[in-house]
């Protein structure tokens, strides 16, 4: 049970909710979970949900990369309710159940080109840096715009997972 009343219907939305409300489901098609529980800050589910729009609608990586990327941060994060969407979602986008598992399991993953995101994503929330071989790998890569957005996208997912987690959110 959430540790934060979850504002995911219109008529529970205050007054000064009920716009951000309509634009996070306007955008989304329905009030999802991690912006529920924001709604108590309208200011704030609105920033995080203009955020994660730009992340997963108009960015560089494949579909298939990015779910990748955002698995393997729901994993580092220990963030269940985000591990449970982004697995499928992962799948759908043409990750082999191999590699999935793998993240699941955090243990190496086998196809190079996975490998090579996975190892950022996990050096960059285990240690909250990266090597500098690392980086170079994924802006050979993806370029200078690509390992920006790369890294967007794991502290997007992050922020989403600490919240999250704080407010036992699932």
């Amino acid at each position: 049970m959430s540790r934060v009343r979850m504002i995911d219907q219109i008529e529970m939305a205050s007054s000064s909710q009920v716009e951000t409300f309509e634009q996070i489901v306007a955008s989304r098609g329905k009030m999802l979970r991690p912006y529920a529980a924001m709604l108590h800050r309208p200011d704030i589910a609105r920033a995080a949900a203009a955020l994660g729009a730009v992340i997963r609608y108009e960015g560089t990586m494949s579909d298939r990369d990015r779910e990748l990327v955002i698995v393997t941060t729901a994993v580092e994060r220990d963030c269940e309710f985000e591990i449970s969407a982004h697995s499928e979602l992962a799948l759908a986008a043409g990750l082999s159940r191999e590699t999935v598992d793998s993240v699941l399991q955090r243990t190496p993953v086998d196809d190079a080109s996975d490998a090579e995101l996975v190892d950022f994503v996990r050096e960059l929330c285990r240690s909250d840096k990266v090597s500098d071989a690392v980086f170079e790998r994924s802006r050979a890569r993806l370029g200078e715009e690509g390992v920006v957005e790369l890294a967007a996208t794991i502290g997007y997912y992050s922020m989403l997972a600490v919240f999250m987690n704080a407010c036992e959110v699932c």
